[in-house]
């Protein structure tokens, strides 16, 4: 089994050292744009294989992908964070010619890989990098939902002071601030968490999710890596091990929820197929409504991108 991870900066590193450590694949193969900082990070990897025992061979290359041939899984997480001085639509234009570019390429060495994007805008990067590819939706997915669920199952741990192993949450939507977290379908143990907790506090752990990413970017002053390197880690293991996870993950809608044409984030089974099938919850009209502006939010940023590519 082999996974190529392209990028390699702290969340692209951070998930190449998971998946070595936890021995999801034979090889894993670094790429980065940068002269010897994908080698470099693959032989750190390497050398601490023999202190926490593991088999797996990480090895890094500069732009050169050969060594990713007849990878079964690419992770991509190349991109540039947004500056002050630029706009939203730089930010697609750039971001998405990097994607692009990186799909034609692994697709060049791998045409049966299943690709996992990372990078952001993450649900139009995951648009990007399908149109590029070609490849069944089931097979381009993008890493989101498990993200911020993590850090809502995080949040709630902290306030109700127990193991965040027996919190299981669920959310759809874009990645940012129009998801939907559902706390109908929030359990502690079982127990349906609006039993544990006064709306406030729910109110506010669910507003605190919502600008997760932002409150690390503030404390920081950068995004953060090891959660989201760790989340795109256990999409690859799901698959790697047809495991028939259920996660939420971005994917091309085709009718359901009654949205067409639109990359949401979802709850899927996740195994050795890719997607093997997409779950359909039964919502309420509240958060039927959250899901529309949603979709319409991350349809408009589709939108831009379309535009971009008509004027080149």
């Amino acid at each position: 089994m082999k996974v190529t991870v392209v990028g390699a900066g702290n969340v692209g590193a951070t998930c190449a050292d998971v998946l070595a450590y936890k021995e999801i694949a034979n090889e894993i193969v670094l790429v980065d744009i940068k002269d010897g900082v994908a080698q470099g990070k693959a032989l750190d990897i390497w050398q601490k294989a023999a202190i926490d025992l593991y088999d797996t061979r990480t090895v890094g290359s500069t732009s050169d992908y050969e060594k990713t041939a007849n990878s079964d899984i690419v992770v991509i997480t190349s991109g540039v964070p947004r500056k002050g001085d630029m706009t939203r639509d730089d930010l697609i234009s750039i971001n998405a010619g990097i994607v692009s570019d990186v799909t034609e390429k692994v697709i060049k060495h791998s045409p049966d890989a299943i690709i996992i994007v990372v990078s952001n805008p993450l649900d139009v990067m995951t648009y990007a990098a399908h149109l590029k590819s070609k490849l069944p939706r089931t097979r381009v997915m993008g890493m989101a939902g498990i993200l911020d669920t993590a850090r809502y199952r995080a949040f709630l741990a902290e306030e109700l002071n127990v193991s965040p192993k027996d919190i299981q949450a669920m959310l759809l939507g874009g990645h940012g601030d129009t998801m939907v977290p559902l706390p109908r379908y929030t359990t502690v143990g079982g127990i349906p968490v609006t039993e544990l907790i006064d709306k406030d506090k729910l109110d506010a752990i669910v507003n605190r999710t919502i600008n997760g990413g932002g409150e690390l970017v503030k404390l920081m002053g950068t995004s953060a890596w090891y959660a989201p390197g760790s989340a795109a880690a256990q999409m690859v293991e799901a698959i790697v091990r047809d495991q028939r996870r259920v996660f939420p993950v971005c994917i091309k809608l085709e009718g359901e929820y009654g949205i067409n044409d639109c990359y949401l984030g979802v709850p899927v089974i996740l195994g050795k197929n890719g997607v093997e099938r997409i779950i359909e919850l039964q919502l309420n009209d509240d958060e039927k409504a959250l899901l529309k502006v949603s979709a319409e939010r991350v349809s408009a940023v589709m939108a831009a991108l379309d535009k971009i590519n008509e004027a080149k």
